[in-house]
Parts: C-alpha cells; structure tokens; sequence
C-alpha cells in the first residue's frame, strides 16, 4: 500500500528512544535488499525483509488507512471502511466462525482484521506476527478495546509457528502469506496446528494469467510491488493452489474476488480530486515529500522518513498500475480443509 501525507504525522507518534524509528539506517538496510540482493536472497532473509518493511512501514500504514492493512472489493454505495469490514466478515462466514471455536490470524498485523472478525464471530483468535513492533501495537489496542480474553498475539514465525498440533478450528491469512519464501512452507505450518476437518481461508497477493514474464513492464511492475511491500517474491494463483495441495490441505474453491467490486480495488491510492486523493497526485506527493524532508531537518521525524515515504509512494503507484494492465491481484482467495 502506499504512503500519503496523513501517514507521515503518524511518525510523530512514536517514541524518541525507539530503536525502530533510526529510519535512515533502517531504510538503506531494506533497500540494499532489493539494489544488491535477487529474489533467492531475499527468500533467504525472508524474516529480515518483512521485519525491516514493517518497523518502516507501520506507522505510515496505521495512521492513513487505519488498523485493517488491506484492500477489499467495494460497492458503489459503501465507504472505504465499510468495504474493509465486509471482506473481513465474509471471510469469516466463509470458516464459519463461532462462540466456542479457537482460530488463528497468520501474519495479524496490528489486529484491526482480527479485532472484528473476534466481535463478529464470538469465536477465540490468536494473532500470529513475527514484528515486535507490530505485537506490541496489537496487545495495546486489544486492552483498550476490551478483547483482552477474546483477542491474543503471539510473536512468531509462521514459517514455524510455535503451537501445538490441532490447536485451532480454523485459521485464516489477509494478504500475509505473500510475505513467505516458501508457500509449501507456509501452508504446511498452519496445515499442522489445524484440527482434522479444520478450514484456512486466506487472500493472497497473486499475478494474473495476464502477467508476460518477458514483458519488460510487467517485470518492471512485478518488482516495484515487490520492493514498495517487503515481498521476497509474488507467484501466479497456480502456485498458491498447488502449494496448499501439496501441503496436504484439500483445496474447496479458490477465485479472484476483484469481479464482486464496483469500484477498483486500488481506488484508494488514484490521484483524484478529493481530501485523500489529492494526496496522491504527482503535486500532493511532491509537497508530502518536501514538507516531510523540513521536518526531517526540524528533527520533528526522524532522518530517513522521507526516502521510507518516497519507497511506499513508489509501491503504491506500481500497484496501480498492475491493477489497471490486470496483471496483478490483492484478493486472490483461497479456501481449504484438512482432511478428517
């Protein structure tokens, strides 16, 4: 997703002595990872790419799109947050959660999703999260919101998730999985603390069937999502689904969910004449930029927020223009059992 100027006041909101906020070291590290590195190596620092994009990324995220990072199909009618809270709630009817069931959230974030599926299901779910920053975030909303009991998080890896088998009813994933060097991997993990008979629902970060590896656009495009998300790499939906095959799961249905929307999936991030969009055209981004870089002088933020503004601007604009050439999905989902 990308970054806009209401997210760059959300960095004043952290604290000085912070570790997470030495942006300038932080933004070079996580650059390097993309300019010096191929794909492979990021995979082999999969960890160190998803914790490096999101000590980053978090603040900037939280403050201009909310507790929910994600997109959702929309209908004429609906706001932007309600579209959000109806693909969580479908997602949730779909696992059929209920009071008295235990679910698991791989890749939770600061639990906005999980926060509401929990008020809406009655159901018991656990965020699994591997950024301390991120966890941290999670425990204190979740007092403030009174789900202390309802909702948990638990730092881990969820390519080694620290739980024991059959744990959970269910267990779901919004746009996290993407973040994985191995989707077999991944699947195989949440596979094992399923119970028998247990569903996993997810969206997942794909490329369409329109994607022309030898296209030197598209392969321009493919990167710049990579590199303005913290993606070790994005597979074609053929991958995903044999992946949860091939971990053992039975695959129920599996579609693009960007043909139920009215509105674009990446509408939010357009240039556009209104209080948000004007944000994103080429004039708001260059005064964020600018104003962003006086208060990095001011030492208002720290120093390297606005190469981190300029990095997820550029993300953004390599999201939509994957999404107008179709070649690229956020919504990609997927739903599957664990055999009884």
């Amino acid at each position: 997703m990308d970054g806009d100027v209401a997210r760059v006041t959300g960095l004043m909101r952290s604290e000085k002595n912070d570790p997470r906020v030495q942006m300038k070291d932080q933004i070079g590290a996580y650059t390097d990872l993309f300019d010096k590195q191929s794909a492979e190596d990021r995979k082999g620092d999969y960890a160190g790419v998803v914790n490096k994009y999101y000590d980053l990324a978090t603040d900037f995220y939280e403050f201009g799109w909310g507790a929910s990072f994600h997109f959702a199909p929309r209908h004429k009618w609906e706001t932007h947050d309600s579209s959000i809270i109806r693909h969580e709630l479908w997602l949730a009817s779909k696992l059929r959660l209920s009071e008295g069931q235990k679910a698991m959230d791989v890749g939770c974030g600061v639990g906005g999703p999980l926060r509401n599926i929990a008020k809406f299901s009655g159901a018991k779910i656990m965020g699994l999260n591997n950024n301390e920053y991120q966890v941290t975030r999670a425990k204190r909303i979740a007092a403030q919101s009174g789900l202390e009991g309802q909702a948990t998080y638990l730092k881990g890896d969820f390519m080694n998730i620290p739980i024991p088998e059959g744990t959970f009813d269910a267990a779901y994933s919004i746009e996290a999985t993407c973040h994985a060097p191995d989707r077999v991997g991944v699947y195989s993990q949440i596979f094992k603390t399923l119970k028998p008979g247990g569903l996993f629902g997810s969206y997942e970060w794909v490329l369409t069937e329109t994607y022309d590896a030898q296209n030197e656009t598209h392969r321009a495009l493919k990167l710049g999502i990579e590199r303005g998300n913290g993606l070790p790499e994005l597979e074609p939906a053929s991958v995903i689904v044999q992946a949860l095959k091939d971990a053992g799961f039975e695959v129920i249905e599996h579609h693009d969910r960007i043909p139920t929307s009215d509105i674009p999936w990446y509408f939010p991030l357009t240039p556009r004449l209104s209080p948000t969009g004007i944000f994103h055209t080429w004039l708001g981004r260059y005064v964020a930029l600018k104003g962003l870089g006086l208060m990095e002088k001011l030492k208002v933020v720290p120093a390297g927020s606005t190469e981190t503004l300029d990095m997820l601007q550029k993300g953004g604009n390599a999201l939509v223009d994957a999404g107008e050439a179709e070649i690229f999905t956020p919504m990609y989902w997927v739903l599957a059992r664990k055999p009884e």
